[in-house]
């Protein structure tokens, strides 16, 4: 069992940082691999990035790619996002999850199997 609470959304001009938290209940966070996913209004939720277990490999749609970083610490059990150069389009509820499988993490909402709450992120052109 996994609980997932996501934080540090919020109002932000555009080419502004932002960086969301996952906090991960339990003592067995390392055992999961971890991604992000939006949902602009009226859009299906999609694909931002995922980690690895053990965070040596990363995952990322293409629109985000040098401008988020995902990144965890197993000892925190905690999970990141690191949002930087922000643009009206990521206006979305962000949200973390988790997956048992082995593979690596990626688009499949399928393979995850818990999910938190999520947390608005707002860009102001």
């Amino acid at each position: 069992q996994m609980q997932l609470v996501e934080s540090g959304g919020g109002l932000v001009q555009a080419g502004g940082s932002l960086r969301l938290s996952c906090a991960a209940s339990g003592r067995t966070f390392s055992s999961y691999g971890m991604g992000w996913f939006r949902q602009a209004p009226g859009k299906e939720r999609e694909f931002v990035a995922a980690i690895t277990r053990l965070g040596y490999i990363t995952n990322y749609v293409d629109y985000v790619k040098g401008r988020f970083t995902i990144s965890r610490d197993n000892v925190k059990n905690t999970l990141y996002l690191q949002m930087n150069s922000l643009k009206p389009e990521d206006t979305a509820v962000y949200y973390c999850a988790a997956t048992r499988s082995s593979a690596v993490p990626g688009q499949d909402q399928g393979k995850y199997d818990y999910w938190g709450q999520g947390t608005q992120v707002t860009v102001s052109s």
